[in-house]
């Protein structure tokens, strides 16, 4: 039975959306494209209608989960991100959290094009941040950017590294609090 075009794009965007939360759960290695395709409810014949390889739905699942990302950043000041990012709910909720913080050691090791949809990602996610955290009397646009970026690189960071211990360690807590803090302690002087 032949599929509408509605269909065939609605099947797309949701092969798209079950990849990008495998992917930021256990990496783009971690996840084959039979078990992708199984997952989503499809065949994995399925899959070459819609993408012409693995790189390029890693591509088009990374353009959309960084956009979701972003989305952390939105309508909230840096105090407020920093609270809600730097914690133990985000850094256990891997499908759901951050793009940035799942897969960017990942991303390091894959194309030049998918390295650039990441840049794209750190600087969407970086224009949010600046965009609620307005410059005081001293400060340029510069500083407030580059208080940002140091702030996202921090909270990322902290997540990064809480992940890469045992879920029930004292160290992965201590990480998440000691960074929350510092980070918290550096936006407000």
């Amino acid at each position: 039975m032949k599929i509408t075009k509605a269909q065939s794009a609605a099947n797309r965007a949701h092969i798209v959306h079950t990849a990008a939360e495998l992917f930021r759960e256990r990496g783009y290695d971690g996840v084959g494209v039979a078990e992708l395709m199984a997952t989503a409810g499809f065949t994995q014949g399925g899959f070459y209608k819609h993408f012409g390889s693995k790189a390029d739905l890693m591509a088009e699942a990374a353009q959309n989960s960084l956009a979701h990302s972003q989305t952390l950043a939105e309508g909230v000041d840096a105090e407020q991100f920093i609270t809600r990012y730097v914690s133990r709910e985000h850094r256990d909720d891997r499908g759901n959290g951050c793009t940035l913080a799942a897969l960017c050691a990942d991303a390091a090791r894959q194309s030049d094009a998918l390295k650039a949809t990441f840049a794209d990602g750190v600087e969407g996610t970086l224009a949010k941040l600046v965009a609620n955290c307005p410059a005081s009397a001293d400060e340029s646009a510069q500083d407030v950017r580059t208080k940002m970026l140091d702030t996202l690189a921090h909270a990322v960071g902290a997540i990064m590294l809480s992940r890469a211990c045992p879920d029930d360690s004292p160290l992965a807590d201590e990480i998440l609090d000691v960074c929350r803090a510092e980070i918290l302690t550096a936006l407000r002087g």
